[in-house]
């Protein structure tokens, strides 16, 4: 019986315990992999938030005027340096403006436009598309511009941002 109590005991000599695995609940949270995701989200959102602005380029004339103070968003007729008429960054000719429009609007005459023109057009031309939007019964149209340096009658938060340059929104006159 001595030799079968010795067989089972092993070389050790004596009983050992096996742990089961229980250990004392760890008290710390790993926060390296939520840093590390953290710095991914913000280096992808640092790199398409440029992206989103308007796409059409135009070189805005400098004004000083003040700006809207909360502007809805608008609907954006853009005319860019060869006089192409641009809805948002869609290309439109003058005579499909109105009805384009009043279907993106569902007839609603108090939605915002902003017409952004570049400096190099004729100033005929930017007043042609106003007074046809205009005459279409649209009544909340304002012109973009770029602010001068000197500064302007708004505050930072009032300037709209476009192409990645501050743009400035001039109110309509009445």
């Amino acid at each position: 019986m001595g030799a079968s109590l010795q067989a089972n005991q092993g070389a050790g000599g004596g009983r050992r315990r096996r742990s089961r695995g229980r250990r004392a609940p760890m008290a710390e949270i790993n926060v390296t992999p939520f840093v590390d995701v953290m710095l991914v989200l913000l280096i992808i959102f640092m790199v398409t938030a440029p992206l989103l602005t308007v796409g059409v380029p135009v070189n805005l004339p400098k004004t000083s005027a003040n700006t809207i103070s909360k502007p809805d968003k608008p609907i954006v007729i853009s005319i860019n340096s060869e006089g192409k008429v641009f809805i948002q960054e869609t290309e439109i000719k003058l005579d499909e403006l109105v009805p384009k429009l009043q279907a993106i609007t569902a007839a609603k005459p108090g939605t915002r436009i902003y017409l952004r023109g570049d400096r190099a057009v004729n100033y005929g031309r930017i007043m042609q598309v106003m007074g046809t939007v205009s005459a279409a019964g649209f009544t909340k149209v304002a012109l973009i511009a770029k602010m001068s340096q000197s500064g302007g009658g708004g505050s930072a938060k009032d300037v709209k941002k476009g192409s990645g340059k501050a743009d400035k929104v001039k109110k309509p006159a009445r």
